[in-house]
Formats: structure tokens, C-alpha cells, sequence
């Protein structure tokens, strides 16, 4: 049994890939399913949707790898984080579509937290701040919106969980209840520094006790798989949120290692090993995994929009057909003109948080035109990572010493351009792995580890293979003057706020 299932259940799409015991990939399959948004700022999914695309691509990839259950040593799961299900204990039925990581529906809950003097002990205890963001206050919403469920959580009728939690109950047939750290971290309602689900967070935010999944570690005996979904029972021993899975198969095990996915947005996280560094900075404090009790923590910073600047160029202004135009449409921009793009089309992220800003261009010339334009988007995502690499290493002093490589992963890491000007800003070398699977591949090592297909972190870390290292060429009063002429223009975007009644 030398093959590892891995489920990476994402916001858009579910996808299942079939490592080999060498880490290779031997199959994978991808579904995408419908998005609902039933009013602004609101983002749902049928979590039916979600079970029977799951389903559907594991056995899609295990039929393309040519193996049978007997073949898999173990499932892991990573899944998009702080997405929300409510379900029935009895019948499996959610009593609610799935509320998203993205949907804002809370906004006021979490402006009462903040008004009553809530987000000391909160942000203490979790490490998180009070944002619509985590699952915590999407379960209270569900309880008092949906009639008479906050009555049946109190008798015991409804459980909770995050996308992983559901299917694994799914997958066990309704006998596991049962999450890891990483998710539980993301939920307003764990205290990072005790491992457990807190009783003055229940309280405050209004869940139940009883609604909540066991927490266990990353890399776990969860359950196995009913024999009838794959072809036989299959052990269930790995799972991890999607940006920490990204972590583990970046190997990023050792203090002070960092890896950045750039996908729709960019997550960053930084390991700072067994002490959860409180940010002074707006960063998260998170915890990267959790192997054998103890737990490892990380920085998290987040950037809401990183490729879909490149959308923007490509649906909005229609200066590109493809995503891979923009690198060498960038490469023609005319030198002597320095146009600065703060994306701030949904707000900005960390270290900023700002949800009500919004984006602008800067330095626009007559000669302005599609070359710039695809230069400022590019490099927007390259200054957002630097405030974020600025961030970490300003709340971890560790980090000064650390040798600091940033290892990269996600579909924006294909642009040579893109990750060279990276290197360049952040005068430090990024890395680019041959497995761009990283977030699968984090899954599928926390299964495989448990199973014993797998070796112990330190040796896994020796698999890890680099493609290509981009190292700073840029002068470096070209890189200050450039960090300087973003500096200016993010302190423009913020100060428009202040106009806004």
C-alpha cells in the first residue's frame, strides 16, 4: 500500500490527486460547483454540492491511477479553511447552506464583539482579531437565523464543523465527529496556547459545546472510509487547513522558514516553532500543525487580491487574453515611468485591514498605457508581499538571523517576471518547487506520515526539490526609491477613508 489519497476541497472546485510513495503524482481529477450569493457581501455553497464533487473526483483519480482501495494506505484532507456547515446529528441534513470563508454576513456581530470589549480576550486566547472572516460567529448567525436551531443545539441535535469536520463525517458514515488544529485554530472559539475549545469564547460569540468536533492532531488515526464509497474501507490520517497543508509540502518544518501561495489571493505564513508570537503588526497568530500533542505555530498575513489583478487586466480592461501574457507585456513597460497599483478592490489585508478602502492607480502618465498597466498590476502583488515579509520580520526578531528564503507556490509563481521582481523587492531569494501541488501534497504527507508510507518530517523536508531560485538583481537604491513610491501610494488609498462618512 504505497498510495496516499489526497482531498483538497477548495472554495471553487474540489480536486483528489493519488501521491505515489515517492511523492509523485499518479493521477488527479478536479469538479468544479455552483457559488451562491444570496444578497451582498454574502458567498454560500450546498454542501451536497461539496460531498458529491468530492466523491465523484476520488474515484475519478482512482481510477485513472489504476489502483484499488486495497492499494491506498490513507486519505488526508485539506480543505478552504473557515468555510461553516451546521448539520442535523440524526438525518446528516445541514440546516443551512454553507456560509464561506469570504462572506461578510456578520459584520455586525463583530462590530458588538468590538463595542462591548470583546476583542481583547478573543485576540488573546486565539491569536485572531474579530472579523466576519472566521467560522465562530458564522455558526451564531446560522443558530439565530435559522427557526428554532439555536433551541436544538441546546438539546443536543446540531453539530458544527468546518469543510474538513463534514467530510469526514461523511466519509466515516456519520461515526466520526472530528477535526485537527489548524481548522479549530481558525475559529474564534480555540485557545491556541491550552489546545482546547474554550468555554468564555462559547460563551461570548453563542455556540454550544455540544455542537463541536474532538480536536485532534494533523496527522491522525480520524476514522476510515465506508467500504461502499471507494471499493473498501480506507483509513482516514491526515488533515490540515489549505494554507498550512501548503506549508507542510512547502517542508517549511524549521523556525523562521516562510512559503507564500499565490492564488486568487496571497496567504503567507512563517514558521515560529513552538512559541506563538503575538503580531504587533495585524498579523494572524495560527497554528501551523500539530504533531504527536505538541503543537508548531506561524505568522499568517493574507492579501486579498494577488491573481485576480491579473483577472482585472484580462475581464476588466481587456488588455490580455491570457494570464500568461502579462510577464512579457510587463517586460516592454517603459522604464521611466513609475505607475503604482494598490489593489485594493475588496479593501486591504494584513497589515493594514481595512475593509473599506478601495483601490487606485498612481503616477499615470500620457504614455501610460496595457504595458504599464500589466507592470503595476505584477508588481502590486510583489510590494503587498514585502509589507507582509516587513511585518513578520518586525514582530519575530528571530527572523534577522534566520537565513530567509521564501518559498513560493500557487498559479502566479509560473510568471519568471513576476517571482524575479519578488527577489528583487524583498532583496532575498525565492524559491519555486518542482511539486506545485504543495497544498495536496501537505495532505497527503500528514496521511502518508500516520500510515507509515511516509518518513518523519526532517527526512521528508530532503524530498522537497527545488526548480528554479530567483536572487536579487535590483540596485538597491532602485529598491528603495520603488518601496518608497509604494509606501506613498498605499498611505494615499488609506487616507481616502478619511473623507468617508
Amino acid at each position: 500500500m504505497s498510495f496516499v489519497l489526497a482531498i483538497d476541497q477548495g472554495t471553487t472546485s474540489s480536486r483528489a490527486i493519488v501521491f505515489r510513495g515517492d511523492i509523485s503524482i499518479a493521477a488527479k481529477a478536479q469538479a468544479e460547483f455552483p457559488q451562491h450569493f444570496p444578497a451582498s457581501g454574502w458567498v454560500e455553497h450546498e454542501p451536497e454540492d461539496i460531498w458529491t464533487s468530492t466523491v465523484m473526483v476520488c474515484r475519478e483519480a482512482i481510477e485513472h491511477a489504476g489502483i484499488t482501495a486495497k492499494d491506498i494506505a490513507a486519505i488526508g484532507i485539506t480543505n478552504q479553511r473557515e468555510t461553516t456547515v451546521v448539520w442535523d446529528r440524526a438525518t446528516g441534513q445541514a440546516v443551512h447552506r454553507a456560509i464561506v470563508w469570504q462572506d461578510r454576513r456578520t459584520a455586525d456581530i463583530c462590530a458588538k464583539l468590538k463595542a462591548d470589549g470583546r476583542e481583547g480576550v478573543i485576540s488573546q486566547k486565539t491569536g485572531l482579531i474579530i472579523d466576519p472572516y472566521f467560522s465562530g460567529t458564522k455558526v451564531a448567525w446560522i443558530l439565530d437565523h435559522v427557526p428554532g436551531a439555536r433551541a436544538r443545539a441546546a438539546r443536543g441535535e446540531l453539530m458544527f464543523g468546518t469543510i474538513d469536520c463534514y467530510l469526514l463525517w461523511r466519509l466515516t458514515g456519520g461515526r466520526v465527529h472530528a477535526t485537527d488544529a489548524t481548522n479549530a485554530s481558525r475559529t474564534l472559539l480555540f485557545n491556541i496556547h491550552t489546545g482546547q475549545w474554550d468555554d468564555e469564547l462559547l460563551e461570548i460569540i453563542g455556540v454550544p459545546r455540544s455542537m463541536l468536533p474532538e480536536v485532534k492532531d494533523s496527522s491522525a488515526r480520524f476514522g476510515e472510509s465506508t467500504p461502499d464509497l471507494f471499493g473498501g474501507a480506507i483509513a482516514i490520517s491526515g488533515i490540515a487547513g489549505d494554507q498550512q497543508a501548503a506549508t507542510i509540502g512547502q517542508a517549511c518544518f524549521r523556525p523562521g522558514m516562510m512559503k507564500s501561495t499565490y492564488g486568487t489571493g496571497c496567504f503567507a505564513l512563517l514558521n515560529t516553532g513552538t512559541t506563538p508570537v503575538v503580531s504587533r503588526n495585524k498579523l494572524l497568530t495560527t497554528v501551523a500543525y500539530q504533531l504527536d500533542g505538541k503543537r508548531t505555530y506561524a505568522l499568517e498575513g493574507s492579501i486579498f487580491v494577488a491573481g485576480s489583478a491579473v483577472q482585472w487586466l484580462r475581464d476588466g480592461l481587456g488588455i490580455i487574453k491570457h494570464a500568461a501574457e502579462t510577464g512579457p507585456l510587463a517586460d516592454q513597460s517603459d522604464s521611466m515611468q513609475s505607475v503604482y497599483l494598490v489593489p485594493a478592490f475588496v479593501g486591504m489585508g494584513a497589515p493594514y485591514w481595512n475593509p473599506r478602502v478601495r483601490g487606485a492607480l498612481f503616477g499615470l502618465t500620457r504614455n501610460t498605457g496595457p504595458a504599464e498597466l500589466a507592470h503595476a498590476a505584477l508588481e502590486s502583488v510583489c510590494y503587498q508581499t514585502f509589507d507582509l515579509w516587513a511585518a513578520m520580520r518586525a514582530d519575530w526578531p528571530s527572523s534577522e538571523t534566520a537565513s530567509v528564503v521564501l518559498r513560493v507556490d500557487g498559479g502566479m509563481t509560473a510568471s519568471d517576471w513576476t517571482m524575479q521582481r519578488l527577489a528583487d523587492l524583498l532583496d532575498a531569494p525565492v524559491d519555486r518547487p518542482v511539486i506545485q501541488e504543495t497544498t495536496a501534497l501537505g495532505a497527503a504527507y500528514l496521511a502518508g506520515l500516520n500510515a507509515g508510507v511516509y518518513p518523519e518530517p526532517t527526512k521528508f523536508a530532503d524530498n522537497w526539490r527545488l526548480e528554479h531560485r530567483f536572487k536579487p538583481n535590483m540596485s538597491q537604491a532602485t529598491r528603495e526609491r520603488k518601496l518608497a513610491g509604494w509606501a506613498r501610494a498605499v498611505k494615499g488609498v488609506l487616507a481616502s477613508d478619511e473623507g468617508e462618512g
